[in-house]
């Protein structure tokens, strides 16, 4: 076990102890990260946040890559450039520890063009979507070095209308509302 104190006044800090250094947060590197990724659409800046051997898995439809050249690959051509101009996250909740972060989060967009990172092989179909999504990430050296990403598929599915038995238990935009409802 690691103990931590606040030396004072240039003391070096008593054996066994670790000074406390300014750093940036998880929470504030994860902000840059995917600030870049839908804000300004860098992937070279989304890249820098992180380690080389960095990897993004996206669970549902086994998507993203492993390391920085599979990473620059992509991010560069199957997941920003693919990303609908309305796309919003909604913050509903984040958990953060002392490597790890997961945030919940509702994910919304119009489906206006191809997003091979969520739906692979699927044409537009112009439909809205709004569905809940956990990210866990963790960190190492201060930098991003893995996701895993998970979201309900079937609901995505039920409302681009791919989906459409009425007798699936299956559900749509209301699985967000009732995470936001809970909130």
């Amino acid at each position: 076990m690691i103990n931590f104190c606040v030396i004072g006044c240039g003391e070096p800090p008593p054996v066994g102890y670790t000074r406390l250094m300014p750093a940036p947060t998880l929470g504030e590197i994860w902000e840059e990260h995917t600030a870049h990724e839908f804000t300004t659409r860098d992937t070279e800046a989304t890249l820098k946040t992180m380690v080389e051997d960095a990897y993004v898995n996206h669970v549902p439809v086994m998507t993203g890559g492993c390391g920085k050249a599979e990473l620059a690959a992509f991010y560069s051509t199957n997941f920003i450039p693919s990303m609908p101009p309305d796309t919003q996250l909604r913050p509903v909740s984040r958990t953060i520890g002392t490597d790890q972060l997961v945030d919940e989060i509702i994910f919304s967009f119009t489906h206006t063009q191809e997003m091979p990172w969520m739906l692979p092989g699927v044409a537009p179909t112009n439909k809205h979507v709004e569905v809940p999504l956990v990210v866990v990430v963790r960190f190492r050296d201060g930098k991003l070095a893995h996701e895993h990403i998970y979201w309900d598929q079937a609901s995505v599915l039920k409302q681009i209308g791919l989906i459409t038995d009425p007798s699936l238990p299956v559900f749509g935009a209301e699985t967000a509302a009732k995470v936001l409802a809970g909130a």
